[in-house]
Formats: C-alpha cells, sequence, structure tokens
C-alpha cells in the first residue's frame, strides 16, 4: 500500500499521516500526545484553529493557542476568518512563531464561524477565498496550505475548483475532507471526490474523513491516491492509530495498546494539560479523553461511569489506580474517597 513521504515547499512530511486540526481538541497537549504514542509515525500535525480576530486584537486567549513545543516539528498553525486583511496580517503572526506552514480554514461547518463568513462559507466565496490566500501568500514565505470540503451541498461541489485555484494562489498543499458542508459530519465521506482533486492539481493532496482504523486508513489511501492521510476523531480514542497505521503500510502489524498502556497515556495526558490550563480544564479535557480511550476492554462503562463522577483529575487518577489495582469490577464502579476531593 504506497503512501511516500511528500514535501510542502521545504517541509518534509514522513510518513504522510497527517494530524488533523480539530477545534477544541488539537491543543499542544494533545498533540505532544499523540506524537509520543505514535513516535516516528506522524508527519505533521496541525493546531486546532485560531481566530483572526483573536490574534490581530492580541487577545491573551487566542495567542496562547499558538504555543507549541519544540519537538512537535513540523507543526501547522490554522487560522480562520474572512477578512483579508486581518488574514494576511494573522498569518504573519503565526509565521513569527517558528512554525512550518500556515494552514487556512475553509471547511468548518459550524454555524456561528460561517455566519460570519468564514469556514465552509467561502466555497460559497470563490473569488474572495483567492483574495485572501493572494494576499497571506505575498504577506508570508513559510508554506500556505488549505483545507476545505467538497463544496456547500450537492448541488455545488466545488472542489476541484478551489483546489485548481489554491494552486494558482500559491497554496501548496490541500486537505479535502470527502463531506460537503450541509452534510456535517454525516454520512460517508467521497473519496471519489478527492481523488478527482489530486487528478487536477500537481500540489500535495491530504485525504481526509472517516480514516477511524488501519483498516480504513489502508481502503482511503487505495481509493483516493492521495499523497497523505488526515486522521482526525480517530486519534481521539486511539492515539496509537499513527503507529499502528504506519506499521500496516510497512506490512507489519502493531499490536493494540493494553490497559496499562491506555491508564498511562491518560497519566502523562494530565501532566500535558497541568503544563497549560487552571485545574477546570485540566479535568474536563481528562475525562473525555478517559470516555473515549477506554471503548472496547472489559470493566470500561463501569470505568465511563466512574470517571463521569470526579471534578477534579486527581480523583480521575485515583479511579484509573483502583481499576489497574483490580478493586474495580465491571458492573461495580470503584468508590473514589474523600482525599482526592478535598
Amino acid at each position: 500500500m504506497p503512501l511516500a513521504p511528500f514535501r510542502i515547499g521545504p517541509v518534509e512530511v514522513s510518513p504522510g499521516l497527517v494530524l488533523a486540526p480539530m477545534s477544541g481538541v488539537t491543543d499542544a497537549a494533545f498533540r505532544r500526545l499523540v506524537r509520543e504514542c505514535s513516535p516516528g509515525a506522524v508527519g505533521l500535525v496541525v493546531s486546532e484553529f485560531v481566530s483572526i480576530e483573536g490574534l490581530t486584537r492580541r487577545d491573551l486567549k487566542t495567542l496562547r493557542m499558538l504555543r507549541y513545543d519544540p519537538g512537535e516539528h513540523p507543526i501547522g498553525i490554522q487560522i480562520f476568518g474572512s477578512d483579508v486583511d486581518r488574514m494576511a496580517e494573522a498569518a504573519a503572526m503565526v509565521q513569527e512563531t517558528g512554525v512550518d506552514l500556515v494552514d487556512i480554514n475553509c471547511g468548518c461547518p459550524v454555524p456561528k464561524v460561517v455566519k460570519r463568513g468564514g469556514g465552509a462559507e467561502l466555497l460559497r466565496r470563490i473569488d474572495h477565498l483567492e483574495e485572501i490566500l493572494r494576499a497571506v501568500r505575498r504577506e508570508i514565505s513559510i508554506p500556505l496550505t488549505l483545507k476545505f470540503r467538497t463544496g456547500w451541498d450537492e448541488s455545488s461541489i466545488v472542489c476541484v475548483d478551489v483546489a485548481r485555484m489554491a494552486e494558482a494562489a500559491g497554496v501548496q498543499m490541500v486537505t479535502v475532507h470527502g463531506r460537503t458542508r450541509v452534510q456535517l459530519y454525516a454520512g460517508a465521506a467521497d473519496w471519489e471526490r478527492i481523488a478527482e482533486v489530486k487528478r487536477a492539481v500537481s500540489i500535495p493532496v491530504v485525504g481526509s474523513g472517516d480514516v477511524v482504523s488501519v483498516a480504513t486508513a489502508r481502503s482511503r489511501i487505495e481509493r483516493g491516491g492521495v499523497d497523505g492521510v488526515a486522521i482526525g476523531r480517530g486519534a481521539m480514542e486511539n492515539p496509537w492509530l499513527f503507529a499502528q497505521v504506519a506499521a500496516d503500510l510497512r506490512g507489519e502489524e502493531a499490536p493494540a495498546p493494553t490497559v496499562s498502556q491506555r491508564f498511562a497515556a491518560l497519566r502523562r495526558y494530565r501532566e500535558l494539560l497541568d503544563e497549560a490550563y487552571p485545574e477546570k480544564v485540566t479535568s474536563a479535557r481528562l475525562r473525555g479523553m478517559a470516555c473515549r480511550i477506554s471503548r472496547g476492554f472489559p470493566g470500561c462503562g463501569a470505568l465511563r461511569e466512574a470517571v463521569s463522577r470526579t471534578r477534579r483529575s486527581d480523583e480521575l487518577l485515583e479511579v484509573l489506580a483502583l481499576f489497574e489495582a483490580g478493586e474495580a469490577m465491571p458492573g461495580k464502579p470503584p468508590v473514589v474517597t474523600a482525599r482526592s476531593a478535598a
């Protein structure tokens, strides 16, 4: 199953596996966790999308979203918005951080983004999108990439036209999510349309949509003829997926993570979250990850029930310790002591 390394200008992506940008998910803590769980198997990571309005107004919370660890290279920062001048200014600010590329979001289907003219709304304003891309290209010297959907709806499939326009405007890689904006995340991603984009342009094309396992990765690579594959929701449940897919590309098989490895990853995730967030945010994100990462092993239902009742990260870690020690059996949630809540 071929998936050779590829280049985005001077940036090598090897292997051609990309951690897709996900709002509220792909912060520095999660990106680092994925790289640690799948060492050497993540060719590129991309940040959650960053508002140009917050960036250009120097909002402190937004500026913090630009933080990354030196070990994350190659890394791209994704920005979103619709104002031409602010997009160019924000891209320049991103370049100053030393990241490897600027990615522009043209695929977010969320109403609050679309109503302000950003995300997938730009698929209905291709001339305006071209103006943005050319303005950003003039402002930065690092690679510029673009992520977009196949179109607004089935009556307006514009992915090939957008890709050709983007290439002419100086974009050096495109990522295509195989759904329309109207689909949101329902139905199946159309990888035949991603393949059409690949045939239409000479720049690298990364396919996105429904890559949640080794089998789906293999199927999409074969169907799309793409240069790379973006993994999003699959990594939320299985940050080892990149290593598993990379092994499959080599004709090998990577073992599934053990329960102990999953719990160790959760402890590490807590450490990474603590570096950036207050306890309230850390505990909320840790709860979400614990529920996702524990799916499928004996007692996972009871574990998720116990995890959902915790309010602090140290309480959650105590729950994990009880499960590891065998003190909690399937169907019998562990009892968290009061000392953690003090």
